[in-house]
């Protein structure tokens, strides 16, 4: 980053005074860090250090500008144990006694924070609600670690939990001695404190560089005042440069100052051949219309099926001629007076456009073709194949501008938070006021782009960001590597937030922001599901075990780990929870993590959830592991059951109703304990009959659930004061438990598919591994109807919940639009008249499948109970009787004889089969 001297640099830094790092003092910290990146240089010469799993792809020179060490490193950091060694020492109180129920209570935390919007990101967990857990689990001093960082909420919530101010935001109450309460009626009863206050220290670690530089950013201590100046500054000179670019003319002549340029795609009329712009045609006020007529023929059309019109241009950068769908722009927003006006180009502004475009960029910028991907090359087809065609000829002037002059990271943040923004990602929706609206989790390019003005955007994210930036007081580790590569040191607690399967394509996602650093991901090792880097959801759940292992080797023995799920695949719920258990963590709860705001998937897609989930898992202590090895197998077994009792949340509360917990029913508890033997080498010394009749001897059952004696106190005192007790009835095993459990949340309170969807995976933990399992999305439209014709009365089941449960629509009719809006979506039990039909449209539906076990060969290894149930009826009606024989030899043998109507109808078969081979 050596660039001309903007801003007095050398002066600044005499005055930065001395600091101390690693027991060594310097006289500045510009000092500090030409130390520590000189021992980086060495560092990246050698060939061992940068195969490490995980290593980013970029130059040294890159690393090392984008590196702040040994804070932080673009790269592995070699300072990780160095630093965890000196936390360690300045702990006090390490003989305390460490004990923790899980986390169980649901978090509920909104977005609007500095924090969390200085700069976007693919997801995100608000640092308040990962504060929740952090003061929870772990003391002052204590080392947090989150190997999947995103852009660090875990290292701001770990330092925040030392600010009083921030704390006491969250509802606690905080005493003279620092002691954290659950709320001030807490402390007025004289109940215990839940925590102390003080910081906490984190590392953090991303595959992703752009995360990890984020990361940083947040948590490392940022001189405001001197930033904010730098900026001003840099934008100022920028400003005398290029602000004629954003000039248009008002009606009388005057000078207005350009906010956006719209630039509108450009279509072939099918029946006609003239083209048709597409803002001119389909735009009508705030509205954009789905049917539109030809502006030349008058055709009835649709955007869909048209084809573009394309052009052909010399790209200069590639020295090559390209082919891009035509864009043209159509209209102008812009200010005169303080008064936001809209206008047609005129003869001015086409000039003014043609003028830019002959200009050349003479400040470097990113040229390479983007990185094979599902996302990146989406829009190959229109001919945005590089990363600079992702930008307009004037955003590139002055992006290339600004990026030449960041000499520090905290301008380079500022300059990366706008890339998006300011691309041809960024849409124009008509009557939107908000300038930006780019979709998450896309790369989508609309047919109407907007062009936002760059100084407009980077002056709104300066005063974000400098509200954004907290006094941190000592800075967060970063590093830049796979999580499965991570080691050398031992944390207290584990907060994460790992990527779900298919749902984002992060390296994709990040590869704008990642070309414009100069340092890009290593994506070999990305737990993703992804057609493109060829991996499945096998790959992904391999690479997730990898990487909860190397968790699981850094947690201190006894200690906890938060995991935060938001999925809609059940096979990705099993991936996350089959990779955790192999790794040797033990699941003890799961809660909802709400974040109060709907990224794009979830506003739209049908199956998507409104909460997060938050699974709380435990690592065993070291002495607890020791006695279990040397146990006797039966012995053994109760040791763990009473250890994993003790680690399970006693009472789950929720206003003022109890909640009962899935992870205390027996049969949970004994596919815990099963997991554990296994994963330990040892036999299990029972059966599940033998040891629910032996828990309801050696336990105490309250409610379903199972307690140890000195637990069903607390339990029982709770239970008495509290007004109502959500019992879980039904046990979600296989297909047909989950059928009855769904009947039974439908039939008094119609749900929507959100809203059952959290629910539904907290009841995945005991559904029978031999038995597939199937969406939730499967399960209701077989076996349930959903209200979602609005041109239809609402029905019955649900006009009834709705009227008897919400006060503004009691005494509302069926056909009543208010009462429709609120209906839509909603799943309800099939009343008596119609429940037939759907039985049998679900019959044709599980014959179809057995029919496909009979076409196959060789074993069937998940089958679907509920199709072996009524295909075996049906052979057996039949009196094909080699037909059951085969099935039943070829799906697991446990299943068949769990299974009392498989097992009745096989035992038949193979008696009248092995009589009519007698007689014959």
């Amino acid at each position: 980053m050596n660039q001309e001297n903007l801003f007095d640099i050398e002066e600044q830094n005499k005055t930065s005074g001395p600091i101390e790092c690693l027991g060594m003092t310097f006289e500045s910290d510009e000092a500090r860090r030409a130390h520590f990146t000189e021992l980086l240089r060495e560092k990246l010469e050698d060939p061992e250090f940068r195969a490490i799993e995980g290593f980013p792809i970029g130059t040294n020179e890159a690393i090392l500008d984008l590196s702040d060490p040994p804070y932080y490193t673009a790269c592995p950091n070699p300072w990780l144990e160095l630093f965890v060694l000196q936390w360690e020492n300045e702990k006090i109180n390490v003989d305390e006694l460490y004990h923790r129920e899980p986390f169980a209570a649901d978090v509920s935390e909104g977005k609007s924070d500095h924090i969390y919007n200085a700069h976007t990101y693919h997801t995100k967990v608000p640092h308040k609600a990962i504060m929740r857990y952090i003061l929870h689990y772990t003391m002052p001093g204590d080392l947090v670690f989150d190997g999947f960082c995103g852009t660090g909420m875990t290292g701001v919530a770990a330092k925040l939990c030392g600010d009083k101010e921030v704390v006491s935001q969250l509802g606690y109450y905080i005493d003279c001695e620092d002691n954290i309460y659950e709320s001030h009626h807490s402390f007025k009863e004289k109940k215990a404190p839940i925590s102390k206050l003080g910081v906490r220290n984190a590392i953090l670690n991303d595959l992703s560089p752009v995360a990890s530089f984020i990361s940083h950013n947040y948590n490392k201590i940022t001189n405001v005042v001197r930033f904010e100046n730098e900026a001003k500054t840099l934008l100022n000179k920028a400003n005398e440069e290029f602000s004629w670019m954003y000039e248009t003319k008002h009606s009388d002549g005057r000078i207005g100052k350009i906010n956006y340029t719209v630039w509108s795609d450009v279509f072939i009329c099918p029946s006609c051949s003239n083209e048709i712009i597409f803002h001119n045609v389909a735009v009508e006020g705030d509205k954009v219309k789905a049917e539109f007529n030809c502006s030349h023929c008058n055709s009835r059309l649709k955007k869909r099926g048209l084809d573009r019109s394309f052009v052909s241009l010399y790209d200069p950068s590639l020295n090559e001629t390209i082919k891009q769908a035509k864009q043209v722009p159509v209209l102008i927003n812009y200010s005169i007076d303080k008064v936001k006006l809209d206008k047609p180009l005129d003869e001015f502004d086409y000039d003014l456009i043609n003028k830019i475009g002959k200009l050349d960029v003479t400040y470097s910028f990113p040229l390479e073709r983007m990185i094979p991907g599902k996302e990146t090359r989406r829009n190959d087809s229109i001919g945005l194949t590089h990363v600079h065609h992702y930008y307009s000829k004037k955003t590139l002037l002055i992006l290339s501008y600004l990026r030449a002059h960041c000499h520090n990271n905290d301008l380079l943040l500022w300059f990366n938070s706008q890339l998006i923004n300011l691309s041809k990602l960024n849409r124009y929706r008509p009557g939107i006021s908000f300038p930006y609206n780019p979709l998450s989790g896309t790369m989508y390019v609309g047919s109407q782009v907007s062009e936002a003005n760059i100084f407009d955007a980077y002056k709104n994210k300066l005063n974000k960001l400098c509200k954004a930036f907290k006094n941190i007081p000592s800075p967060s580790l970063v590093s830049t590597q796979s999580l499965d590569s991570i080691k050398g040191f031992k944390a207290d607690y584990i907060f994460i937030d790992p990527p779900f399967g298919a749902n984002l394509n992060y390296s994709e996602l990040s590869s704008l922001w990642e070309s414009w650093l100069g340092v890009k991901t290593n994506n070999i090792r990305e737990a993703i599901e992804n057609s493109a880097q060829r991996k499945s959801i096998d790959d992904y759940r391999d690479i997730m075990y990898s990487c909860f292992k190397a968790a699981y080797d850094v947690l201190k023995p006894g200690g906890w780990a938060t995991v935060e799920f938001s999925n809609t695949k059940a096979s990705v719920w099993n991936s996350i929870q089959s990779s955790l258990g192999e790794a040797g963590f033990v699941v003890a709860n799961v809660s909802a993590l709400d974040k109060q705001s709907l990224s794009f998937k979830a506003v739209n897609t049908p199956t998507a959830v409104k909460q997060d989930l938050i699974i709380s898992a435990y690592k065993p202590t070291f002495d607890f592991e020791v006695r279990f090895k040397a146990s006797e197998k039966y012995e053994s077994m109760w040791d763990f059951v009473d250890y994993h009792l003790d680690n399970l949340p006693i009472v789950r509360v929720s206003g003022d109703s109890i909640i009962s917990s899935s992870e205390r029913d027996v049969r949970v508890i004994f596919d815990r304990m099963v997991g554990y033997f296994i994963r330990n080498n040892k036999e299990v010394p029972i059966d599940s009959i033998i040891f629910q009749r032996e828990m309801a001897v050696r336990y105490i059952e309250r409610d379903g659930m199972y307690f140890t004696r000195s637990q069903v106190a607390k339990y029982d005192k709770e239970r008495m004061v509290r007004i109502k007790f959500e019992q879980i009835s039904i046990f979600v095993s296989d297909e047909n438990s989950a059928i009855e459990w769904l009947r039974q949340k439908l039939k008094n309170k119609p749900q929507t598919y959100s809203d059952l969807h959290p629910l539904f995976l907290n009841e995945l933990a005991g559904w029978k591994k031999d038995e597939l399992q199937l969406e939730l999305s499967n399960l209701l439209s077989e076996n349930f109807l959903i209200y979602e014709q609005m041109n239809d009365d609402v029905p019955s089941q649900v006009h009834s919940y709705l009227s008897s449960n919400y006060k503004d629509m009691r005494g509302l009719s069926k056909s009543d639009e208010h009462l429709k809006t609120q209906a839509k979506g909603r799943w309800y039990v099939p009343d008596g008249t119609k429940e037939s039909d759907i039985k049998r449209l679900r019959l044709k539906v599980l014959l179809k499948e057995f029919d496909s076990y009979i076409e196959g060969k060789g074993k069937i290894k998940t089958p679907r109970s509920e199709a072996l149930r009524v295909g075996f009826a049906r052979e057996w009606e039949a009196n094909n009787y080699e037909v059951i024989l085969d099935i039943a030899n070829r799906i697991p043998k446990l299943m068949l004889q769990e299974d009392e109507q498989l097992i009745m109808f096989y035992d038949n078969a193979r008696t009248l089969s092995e009589n009519s081979a007698d007689e014959w």
